[in-house]
C-alpha cells in the first residue's frame, strides 16, 4: 500500500467520524474537534484523489475543505472577540 493510499484511508474515516459524532451530538458544529476532523479528512482525500486523478472527488473535497476552513476561521474570530 502506498503512502497516498494510507493518507486516503485515514481521511475517509476522519470525515465519517466528524459527521457521525455530529449526528449523535457528541460534537457541535463549532467544536475544534469537528473542524479538525473535517479539515484533515478533506485534505487527505484531496491528496489521494489528486494522485489518482479522481477529479470529482478532488473538487468535492476542496469545497469541503474551504467550508471547514471558513468555519474554523469564524470560530477563531469569535473566540478572540470573547476574550476582550
Amino acid at each position: 500500500m502506498t503512502v497516498v493510499s494510507v493518507i486516503g484511508w485515514l481521511g475517509a474515516p476522519a470525515l465519517l467520524a466528524a459527521y457521525s459524532l455530529l449526528t449523535v451530538q457528541r460534537l457541535t458544529v463549532r467544536s475544534r474537534a469537528y473542524g479538525l476532523l473535517n479539515g484533515a479528512g478533506s485534505l487527505a482525500l484531496v491528496v489521494n484523489g489528486t494522485a489518482h486523478s479522481a477529479w470529482p472527488s478532488v473538487a468535492l473535497n476542496l469545497i469541503w475543505l474551504v467550508i471547514a476552513a471558513s468555519g474554523a476561521s469564524v470560530a477563531l474570530r469569535n473566540k478572540r472577540r470573547c476574550r476582550w
